[in-house]
């Protein structure tokens, strides 16, 4: 079975200063605003929808950034093949608020602070979408 999903690095400019969204999952790990794509959708409709639902933030496509693709078992179906379409998006509106159904909490952070929490307590997966994005935004992580 075959299970689509989009996404976003999503980023605003905050006074001079340039801030990278962060969401914690239900799970408590530090990751992106994503989620599955409904019928009829585009990969990139489904990321603004989905970042709109879990964060509160309306935004604009800038970029596509990365695709990921992994495999998990899902009890009672078998193994799933997942794809996941991540962009980078630019905040052009909206209420910060996290979907407390979904996540556990969403901020916005320094884009090395936003690193840093990605290495420290983010799925492994995610390392080239942030450092992809930080690198198109003028940031040089290690």
């Amino acid at each position: 079975m075959k299970e689509i999903s989009a996404g976003g690095v999503v980023f605003r400019k905050h006074g001079n200063a340039l801030q990278v969204q962060m969401i914690q999952d239900r799970y408590g790990k530090i990751t992106l605003p994503k989620g599955k794509m409904e019928p009829g959708e585009t990969v990139e409709e489904t990321a603004l929808r989905e970042i709109l639902e879990e964060t509160g933030i309306v935004g604009t496509i800038v970029a596509p950034l990365k695709q990921i693709s992994y495999q998990y078992a899902l009890p009672g179906v078998g193994t799933i093949d997942k794809e996941v379409y991540y962009f980078l998006v630019e905040a052009t509106g909206g209420q910060l608020q996290a979907q407390i159904e979904e996540i556990r909490g969403v901020e916005w952070l320094d884009p090395l602070e936003a690193w840093h929490q990605q290495k420290q307590a983010g799925y492994g997966n995610n390392d080239t979408v942030l450092l992809t994005a930080l690198q198109s935004l003028g940031y040089e992580v290690n």
